[in-house]
């Protein structure tokens, strides 16, 4: 069941990037992605073939063998954070967790420790540069997070997502919480890396930061990282603002 709970995720997440590739070709008034498929619907299938066949090149020291561990380690933090939670906050893929909160934080603590270390093995000056640059990015979010947990907790009560979802029975956060409402977008987008926050760890926009040394297999990890990230945290607002 956890299995296929993951392989659900990952194909929301391709879709997402389809429906982010769309909506900026909308934007930008151009067509996007329309040959593969109808309307380009297949587009994210072939990409995600070309990566999966490219070849994956590490510059050969002891270090960056572990680099496809944490990198492992990386993505399957942000799987787990979704296992309990994803589908709604009274349909727990697993054990319910009481402190839920606690366990969220956790899994945040962990998923800077294995981005940091993964920048740190690509044995790249210009990934450990940002690495060290998007470490404090995320600790400086993770901050605002945490001070938002605690208001949460304290409004319903609970440290459970299914509390949070029941003290807005009556009405909801948004009304009462808009300025932090709307803080959580901003890092929301902020932590996901997405327009108009997209480049926010590289030196200048044709660098991809600490990802610099991967490619094939490893930086689709990364991508599909950070979309997962973006879905996650849409149904965190849904949780925390919108009644569930």
């Amino acid at each position: 069941m956890v299995l296929l709970s993951s392989l659900l995720v990952v194909l929301l997440t391709l879709f997402v990037v389809l429906l982010e590739r769309k909506l900026l070709a909308f934007a930008q008034r151009r067509m996007g992605p329309t040959l593969m498929g109808r309307n380009g619907a297949f587009q994210i299938l072939a990409d995600l073939f070309k990566m999966l066949t490219k070849e994956i090149f590490l510059i050969p020291r002891p270090a960056t063998v572990m680099a496809p561990i944490f990198l492992s380690l990386l993505f399957t933090s942000q799987l787990l954070f979704s296992l309990n939670f994803v589908w709604g906050p009274s349909m727990f893929m697993v054990d319910s967790v009481d402190s839920m909160v606690l366990y969220h934080l956790i899994l945040i603590l962990l998923s800077n420790i294995f981005f940091s270390v993964v920048g740190l093995l690509s044995q790249s000056r210009y990934a450990i540069i940002a690495t060290v640059r998007g470490l404090v990015h995320m600790i400086s979010l993770d901050i605002f997070i945490t001070v938002l947990y605690s208001l949460l907790v304290f409004s319903s009560q609970s440290a459970n997502f299914h509390d949070f979802v029941i003290s807005q029975s009556t009405y909801w956060y948004i009304f009462i919480y808009a300025p932090a409402a709307s803080g959580f977008v901003v890092v929301l987008f902020l932590e996901s890396k997405r327009a108009p926050f997209d480049h926010s760890e590289t030196e200048s926009e044709v660098v991809a930061g600490y990802a610099t040394e991967y490619n094939g297999p490893m930086l689709l990890m990364f991508f599909l990282a950070e979309y997962l990230h973006l879905i996650i945290s849409a149904i965190h607002f849904m949780l925390f603002f919108a009644g569930g």
